[in-house]
């Protein structure tokens, strides 16, 4: 009897710890629940397909204008609450200093990749005549080569490194392009308020101001000259009509003639880069929101626009020779709003002296 009484004592602590760990087990699943509400409620409660969807953004980073570059990733990165994925396009030269830009200022949590171009593919492509030379850099025709980089994504959006980004850029990556349409640009015949400046300072909007039409193959192209142009510094791209269609080719035999041609001479409005996406996109291009390219900051260093556009732009655009990291320059406070010093000390600022 004794023996007995013994078993059963052992089996009602085996009991009770059975009990124990169950009402243990569920305890923990509960506060782990509790624990990733948290966590859901911290981050806004965005829905998941918002946080899965990724909009990737191109953007050049040049050695000399790097400060450029991660202003412009500060002020997209600054007004979303999307997913962005970042890509950097350097020279293998700048590849250092890019990472230590992001890694060591505020930009570390944004989620990015480095892309190194590859400068021989504009080999034989590009004259060496720029009244710009800034115009002749490399990655000026990074736009010309996406499918080239080591990405994959049905549509992309390409910003220049002067530009500022106010609206949320998710705004932009879901414009309805038209159908067999592979990019869409901002018109230069839209945005009427911007229309006196442009005149002032001898901007043009139309064919005439980019192409030679003094030259047969220019006329050739059957491009009316009165035609609206457009701005290629802003676009989306949808990288499945890019590649159908062999845009990359395109722009490529645009360029090869203009080496053997000279049909637009990058001493006139659109330089070298402008003028081969208006030959190829003429008549295939969704219409952007004017609003989303408001450029011509960077043309004049006393005309600029009033404050109640500046406030309504989703992006301004400092396209021109007069960049807001420079001086002089215009709406200067809207840029360095943006602007994080170099770490490595290699951007600075130009600006006037302070008067004592």
């Amino acid at each position: 009897m004794a023996l007995l009484r013994k078993i059963n004592q052992i089996l009602v602590i085996l009991l009770v710890l059975m009990l124990y760990l169950i009402l243990h087990s569920r305890l923990l699943k509960a506060a782990n629940h509790r624990k990733y509400l948290g966590q859901w409620k911290r981050l806004g409660g965005i829905p998941a397909r918002k946080m899965d969807r990724v909009i990737p953004v191109v953007i050049c980073a040049s050695e000399e204008r790097m400060g450029a570059a991660m202003a412009t990733i500060n002020s997209v990165q600054g007004n979303t609450d999307a997913n962005v994925l970042f890509y950097i396009v350097t020279l293998r030269e700048a590849v250092t200093q890019t990472r230590r830009y992001v890694e060591e200022t505020k930009l570390k949590s944004i989620h990015y990749k480095i892309l190194e171009f590859n400068p021989m593919v504009l080999k034989g492509k590009v004259k060496p005549d720029s009244s710009r030379p800034d115009l002749l850099h490399p990655l000026n025709f990074v736009r010309f080569y996406l499918p080239l980089l080591e990405m994959s994504h049905e549509r992309v959006v390409y910003l220049d490194d002067d530009v500022i980004v106010q609206g949320d850029i998710q705004d932009l990556f879901d414009i309805q392009l038209k159908p067999q349409h592979a990019v869409a640009f901002a018109t230069d015949c839209d945005l009427p308020p911007t229309h006196d400046m442009v005149r002032s300072i001898g901007m043009q909007t139309t064919y005439m101001g980019f192409l030679d039409y003094r030259k047969q193959e220019v006329k050739d192209l059957g491009i009316n000259p009165n035609d609206c142009s457009f701005n290629p510094g802003v676009f989306v791209a949808d990288m499945r009509e890019w590649k159908k269609q062999k845009i990359t080719k395109q722009l490529q035999k645009c360029m090869e003639d203009n080496v053997n041609l000279n049909i637009y001479s990058s001493a006139m409005a659109g330089g070298v880069a402008t003028p081969p996406m208006l030959i190829v996109f003429h008549d295939k291009y969704t219409v952007l929101d004017p609003l989303w390219n408001v450029r011509h900051l960077g043309w004049s260093p006393n005309s600029g626009y009033p404050e109640n556009l500046l406030q309504k732009a989703q992006l301004l655009h400092w396209n021109g020779p007069f960049k807001p990291w420079g001086y002089p320059a215009v709406h200067t406070d809207r840029w360095e709003k943006w602007f994080i010093p170099d770490p490595s000390r290699k951007f600075s600022l130009m600006r006037p002296k302070s008067k004592k």
